[in-house]
């Protein structure tokens, strides 16, 4: 390396010292070296120009190469030492690792013979990866810092002594129903103990996931409550919809077989006085934030109308039995498209458009269109009494639906909030609200007198409302057996 305050050269290395005798070296340094000042003050004899020959017995200085010897020959011994404390320091560390737990020497002795043998500073001891791999070896001796947090309210939600109203109104259903469903879900959500910390409980995982959804509060709320960080608890709201999705959804929210067809088509006879009539199809927006992608599409234009603010929405189109079960759904379309523009887009169409629906039918309201599986009010003005009386009970039907929805987000208050959850992720939290909300019908949860609300209808009629000419005429039929059979009533009056 080249200094350039020096106006002479600099001088040579270790290696050209040994290869050039001291009498040359010191000839040709500039009288201005540090080096050649040094070895001057040891060395005078070797600077006079007359060379004298010297007595064997008679005192001399030492020489410049007896000096350079023996400072290479310290600096060889200082290495040597440190090489052999490092040997030695690391042998007890390697074997500690690699022993087992019962003769394992403890930290204190290693780390103490590393302080007392070892000549490297103490900064260098604690960063060396043998030391690092002591402390992962012995795991009784490993600390990992852990942010404290208190789970007092879930502790005392989880006692058998909380009381069974405080827990239902706090998750919405009884303890019965939430222990069925952490049963369901203990072979996909139970996670194992590792080195640095226990795994957080089924019930804890669950309640994290069900408390979310019930109440929509953020996830720093989420976090006070149950004693977790906040992407814990986010991570963990998905992953416990991603399960019900997966276990629970094949077993509660299917559509019926044929038995229970029979069953669903009689009870809504009996409502309504139409035969045949295998479900309710509504469908609802869930409010979102502004996505960062594809906003024209999510713009939700009846909502922002109504409520004089910006608004964005996901819908859900679902089709429900007469006690109000979910047994078909369609989520994740965006809130622009209108409701017979989801329902083109969904599989239900497409099992229509097949023929399985022929000989059933889906009552919906005047947003969807008439088809010969989809039965649907008359839209036009000047409506006749047999078709008001049609339009009255086909209202009835359509009730069970709304009221079924209305059910679903005043059950879960996280779909009347924009949620935080990402635009990718929200088709499977909505399809888990679904299905807990079948869990909870089918096990007679009710819900709260104060939690219920009115839900607004942003229903379109579709610029086509006739799909069929063949159910024009059944639905004309329909109408006339409904007033001359006594079977409609005289609200329209």
């Amino acid at each position: 390396m080249e200094i350039s305050s020096f106006s002479s050269p600099p001088p040579p290395s270790y290696n050209n010292i040994n290869s050039t005798s001291p009498e040359d070296y010191l000839s040709s340094s500039s009288p201005s070296s540090n080096l050649f000042s040094f070895f001057q003050e040891f060395d005078p004899i070797s600077l006079s120009t007359n060379k004298r020959k010297r007595v064997d017995n008679e005192p001399t200085s030492p020489s410049i190469q007896d000096l350079v010897n023996t400072f290479l020959t310290f600096d060889n011994d200082n290495n040597k030492e440190q090489e052999e404390g490092e040997e030695f320091v690391l042998f007890p560390s390697l074997l500690s690792f690699s022993q087992s737990p019962t003769n394992t020497t403890s930290m204190s002795e290693v780390k103490g013979e590393v302080i007392t043998t070892s000549p490297e500073p103490k900064r260098a001891r604690r960063n060396s990866p043998e030391v690092e791999a002591t402390e992962a070896g012995t795991s009784s001796q490993r600390r990992l810092w852990v942010k404290n947090r208190s789970k007092a309210w879930w502790d005392n939600c989880n006692s058998p002594d909380f009381p069974e109203d405080e827990f239902k109104k706090a998750f919405r259903m009884s303890k019965s129903t939430f222990d069925m469903i952490c049963e369901e879900l203990e072979s996909v959500v139970t996670k194992k103990d590792t080195m640095l910390r226990l795994a957080i409980p089924v019930r804890q995982r669950v309640a994290v996931c069900i408390w979310r959804l019930a109440t929509g509060d953020p996830l720093r709320e989420v976090s006070k409550r149950f004693g977790l960080g906040i992407s814990t608890c986010h991570k963990l709201v998905l992953e416990v919809c991603s399960a019900i999705r997966n276990v629970l959804m094949p077993k509660f929210l299917q559509w019926p077989n044929e038995e229970k067809m029979r069953e669903i088509k009689r009870d809504f006879e009996m409502i309504s006085g139409i035969s045949d009539v295998a479900g309710s199809i509504y469908t609802c927006h869930v409010p979102i934030i502004a996505p960062k992608v594809s906003v024209a599409s999510y713009f939700n234009k009846r909502h922002t109308e109504r409520n004089q603010k910006t608004s964005y929405s996901i819908t859900v189109q679902g089709v429900v039995d007469s006690k109000g079960v979910f047994t078909d759904i369609c989520v994740g379309w965006p809130g622009s498209m209108t409701d017979d523009k989801v329902l083109e887009q969904s599989a239900l169409y497409q099992r229509g458009n097949r023929g399985t629906l022929k000989d059933v039918w889906i009552v919906g309201n005047a947003g969807f269109p008439l088809m010969d599986w989809v039965l649907v009010p008359f839209t036009k003005q000047n409506l006749t009494w047999t078709q008001h009386a049609l339009n009255e009970k086909v209202g009835e039907v359509q009730s069970v639906a709304k009221e079924a929805f209305m059910r679903l987000k005043a059950r879960w208050r996280c779909l009347q909030k924009r949620t935080e959850v990402k635009l990718q992720d929200l088709p499977v939290v909505l399809g888990a609200c679904c299905v807990l909300h079948n869990i909870c019908e089918m096990r007679n949860e009710g819900i709260s007198p104060e939690l219920r609300f009115e839900l607004f209808d942003d229903e379109v009629v579709p610029e086509n409302p006739v799909r069929s000419m063949n159910a024009l005429q059944a639905r004309d039929q329909i109408a006339h057996k409904l007033l001359h059979h006594n079977l409609a009533g005289t609200t329209f009056l």
